[in-house]
């Protein structure tokens, strides 16, 4: 982790902007096949044999769960619209800045329509009752995982970094300030 730490820390501004995008565009390519899987399931439902037994209830949730999933699914391919727009024009800050944004957005969007589908579902196969019971906790465990850890964790202290700090800072100091060499980089 040091080593991860001091290279970090050379690195340029310009470097960590590219880093920061990079690592966006990962965890877009991850969120964005999942949005198209679910919006390609969504789109074909109408088409189901059982779709016109739907009640108003379940209609209103296929609604919901489709133009979430849209504009989710917008929302996550923004990026490469904005980057190809801006391309070349030294302004990768501004483009970090506005894909994180989107992402975050995308995945708000992608967590309303993955509970109106579960809302859809349920609904259908279940009694309203149950339906709602099992959407609110999937709502809720989606919430924790997406924003109540990640939030939370912020403020975790784990013992082996506050080692692993200690380390770095020591070895920071030994070295007066030269890069360390990291082999195979």
């Amino acid at each position: 982790m040091a080593v991860e730490k001091r290279l970090i820390r050379n690195e340029t501004e310009n470097q960590r902007w590219n880093r920061n995008f990079s690592e966006l565009l990962q965890e877009l390519r991850v969120a964005q096949t999942g949005v198209q899987i679910l919006f390609a399931f969504l789109l074909t439902l109408p088409f189901s044999s059982g779709f016109p037994r739907t009640t108003t209830l379940q209609k209103n949730a296929y609604v919901v769960a489709l133009v979430s999933a849209a504009f989710a699914a917008a929302m996550i391919i923004s990026p490469v619209a904005f980057h190809r727009a801006l391309f070349r024009q030294g302004r990768k800050p501004e483009l970090v800045r506005y894909a994180h944004r989107m992402a975050s957005g995308g995945l708000a969007c992608t967590l309303i329509s993955m509970v109106a589908s579960v809302l859809l579902i349920t609904d259908f196969l279940l009694s309203t009752w149950l339906a709602v019971v099992l959407t609110v906790a999937t709502g809720v465990f989606f919430l924790t995982l997406w924003a109540a850890i990640p939030l939370f964790r912020h403020s975790w202290i784990d013992e082996d970094e506050i080692e692993e700090d200690e380390e770095f800072a020591a070895a920071e100091i030994s070295d007066d300030d030269q890069p360390a060499s990291v082999p195979g980089l």
